[in-house]
């Protein structure tokens, strides 16, 4: 089982450049392309919030555009700079937008795994929160699914990353706690899947590993001095695949959206090349 994940795409209105720089859409529709060409091919892909830039029903609409040639189920989730009615007024046919009320957040099966998908959203801000009633449900999906293997998503990560401006913005730290003690009594959680902080990371949370991602454009720049500043790079646009196998669990891959040089052989007639 392949589960694909991207996350922050800061789609704009078409013809819109994201901080005046990034053509966001461009490489989009390049990320697309490459996940299409994946073999074997991903069985769904999840989609960790910040989909559009401003919440702006022109952005959603944009994006399902440049969505539409993914030939991969995806679900998506919202991040700090998406806006829920304008998501779900976009995409009227995903039943999972509005099946948790107040909240973007549902749970579905991809292969043996269940997916949980957590709405860490709080209108107006750009950290996050899980409140006591998102909790509850959260706690109501992991008792449903105990003796299977989960993972569970959410936009914001729950942990301190070491750039400053990144964790004055990440997960409310009494959420955190909380998430975590929840998390540390289904040990059938295999990961915890995060976006927000364009970068590839790892930590254990939980009595799991928790993990984000870099994005599909720009990146977070890696400054992990005191006080950096708040800048992106354009580092190379990127996605992760996890790979389940029933024996080992979930194995992370973060891969490149554009191609690189090669393939090229080890061998020669056998022997390694010298």
């Amino acid at each position: 089982m392949l589960l694909a994940q991207i996350s922050d795409l800061h789609i704009k209105q078409p013809g819109m450049l994201a901080y005046r720089v990034v053509d966001t859409a461009a490489y989009l529709t390049r990320c697309v392309a490459a996940l299409n060409a994946l073999r074997p091919r991903p069985d769904a892909v999840l989609i960790t919030g910040d989909l559009v830039d401003q919440g702006d029903p022109q952005q959603y609409a944009h994006l399902k555009t440049l969505l539409a040639p993914l030939a991969i189920p995806c679900f998506l989730m919202v991040g700090n700079h998406d806006e829920r009615k304008a998501l779900r007024a976009a995409f009227p046919e995903r039943e999972e937008l509005t099946s948790g009320g107040e909240f973007v957040q549902y749970a579905i099966d991809v292969g043996p795994l269940r997916v949980i998908a957590l709405d860490s959203l709080v209108p107006g801000e750009s950290g996050g929160m899980l409140c006591d009633t998102r909790l509850a449900w959260l706690a109501q999906q992991l008792d449903a699914a105990r003796g299977k293997p989960v993972v569970v998503a959410l936009h914001h990560p729950p942990f301190v990353c070491g750039i400053g401006h990144m964790d004055e913005i990440r997960l409310d730290q009494a959420a955190s706690d909380k998430l975590a003690a929840l998390i540390a009594r289904h040990p059938n959680v295999e990961r915890v899947l995060c976006g927000h902080v364009h970068r590839s990371m790892f930590v254990r949370f939980g009595g799991t590993i928790a993990s984000a991602i870099p994005a599909p454009a720009h990146q977070v720049a890696l400054d992990l001095s005191e006080g950096g500043p708040s800048v992106f790079v354009m580092e190379p646009p990127a996605y992760a695949l996890h790979y389940y196998d029933p024996a080992t669990g979930i194995v992370t891959h973060h891969a490149y959206v554009d191609a690189a040089d090669g393939p090229y052989p080890f061998h020669d007639h056998g022997a390694l090349i010298g």
